[in-house]
């Protein structure tokens, strides 16, 4: 009788603590438009099929733990740019760690050259980087757009005979203190 008073209660307390970390991730959701909200609700989407994936040991450890951290630095910077901007408007976001730069680029370039709102390839925007469990190099890729309309000043200031461009800047994004431009890499697993 003793036992299963001692299980109702943990499972009482366990269900309770779910609830409560659900509402606070609600709560704080609240403070963004539709559109952030949803990109942060795909997030968690995104770490709950990984989650049930590492439950049913179809990925190991390491695959979760590098999905999980990217997902914590996409929700970090998703976050951060809808505060500093007040805009409901997220650019299409990619964390990449520093061996992964190969997935996004053809000859990947050296992460300690990357400047905040350089553009690269004429395809992604350096947004900065995250520390969450290791470092992730944030990028917003460029929508068709603004790829033709980079490509198109590129080639009048070529064609004109003046220097080429200077990449775009942006104003750096605060992620919790971390530099832009980090002084070591980690390559290792965490």
């Amino acid at each position: 009788m003793i036992i299963r008073f001692g299980v109702v209660c943990m499972l009482w307390l366990a269900l309770c603590g779910v609830v409560s970390a659900q509402e606070s991730i609600v709560i704080e959701d609240e403070e963004f438009g539709p559109v952030v909200r949803a990109y942060l609700g795909y997030l968690r989407g995104e770490q709950e099929v990984v989650d049930d994936r590492a439950s049913r040991h179809e990925i190991s450890q390491r695959y979760y733990r590098r999905n999980s951290n990217r997902i914590r630095a996409l929700r970090q910077m998703a976050i951060s740019i809808a505060r500093e901007t007040g805009n409901d408007y997220l650019p299409e976001l990619e964390a990449a760690a520093r061996d992964e730069l190969g997935t996004l680029f053809e000859k990947p370039p050296n992460p300690r050259s990357f400047r905040v709102g350089e553009v690269l390839n004429h395809t992604f925007r350096y947004l900065g980087s995250v520390r969450a469990g290791e470092l992730f190099y944030i990028f917003a890729r460029l929508d068709p757009y603004e790829q033709a309309e980079l490509m198109e000043k590129e080639k009048a200031a070529t064609d004109s005979g003046k220097p080429q461009l200077q990449p775009d800047t942006l104003a750096p994004i605060n992620t919790g203190g971390e530099p832009t431009r980090p002084r070591s890499v980690e390559t290792g697993t965490p």
